[in-house]
Parts: C-alpha cells; structure tokens; sequence
C-alpha cells in the first residue's frame, strides 16, 4: 500500500520552469516550455501591445516577444544582453517569454499549490494560477493563458 502511494504521489507531481522577473520568482508549466533563449534584440511591431517587445526570427518563423515585466506590471530595467527568452507554447501559438533569468526545474506535487487569496488583486488573480512555497520562497505559477489574451476578444 504505501508503495501505491509513493507512486500516486509521483504522478501528481507538477514540473515547473521556474524564473525570475524583477524581484520575483514565477513558474510555467515545463510541458508549455519548447526551449530557452539567449537574448535577441526583437524587432519592433507599430500598434501592438505595450507589454509585446516585437519579433524575433527562430528559424525562420516569426516569434512574438512578451516581456513579462510590462505584462505583470513589474518594474525592471531596459532588456539587455542578460535577458533570456522562454520559448512557450501558449493555446495554438507559439511564443517568446522575456524574463531576467531562469532558476530551476522543479518537481512539485499538486497537493502542495494553493489557489491565490481572494486579497489578491484581479489583474494577479487573472495571471497567478496558484502558489507554492519552495525552500521558504513563494513561488507564483502563471497561467499562460491569461498572460496571452485571446485576439478574438480582443478583435472585439
């Protein structure tokens, strides 16, 4: 029986990417991560949202850019060479993720994230997906999702 559980407990294990923006930590999903990126300066798009950097050519393809610290409302310094770019799979779109540095791949269980507290504020509400606490640090889990706005709603 309690090799059962073992197990069980292994299969609610959630791995996380976790990185920096600013002062705090974050984390995605590690199965919406593609690869990790160097800095590239992108390209700038004219009327596109303040938090999109630009564009980046991977390979050919054209990549957005998010810097997340505009999109979270964080205050950070100008992106520079120290940046790397999370390369995300987010709903049927493929794209950059700016922050100041990745931290660790972490294997956490379900059991142990928490929904953030209805104190929060409903812009972190939207994008913090839950929270957890890893070596006495609180960690935020986004949810990519709402870090990229659906362009339908916003087409209307």
């Amino acid at each position: 029986m309690n090799e059962d559980a073992h197990l069980q407990s292994e299969s609610t294990d959630r791995e996380l990417l976790s990185f920096r923006v600013g002062e705090q930590e974050y984390s995605v999903d590690i199965m919406s991560v593609r690869e990790i990126r160097g800095w590239t300066r992108p390209t700038p798009l004219p009327h596109s949202a303040e938090y999109v950097c630009g564009v980046i050519n991977l390979r050919g393809t054209v990549l957005p850019i998010i810097d997340l610290s505009r999109r979270l409302a964080i205050k950070v310094e100008e992106a520079s060479e120290r940046n790397v770019i999370i390369v995300a799979h987010i709903r049927h779109q493929t794209v950059g993720l700016l922050v100041d540095a990745v931290s660790d791949i972490l294997a956490i269980p379900e059991s142990e994230m928490q929904p953030p507290p209805d104190t929060a504020s409903d812009h972190e509400r939207g994008f913090v997906k839950s929270l957890t606490i890893v070596d006495g640090r609180m960690l935020r889990i986004l949810d990519l999702e709402s870090v990229l706005p659906d362009q339908r709603q916003d087409a209307a």
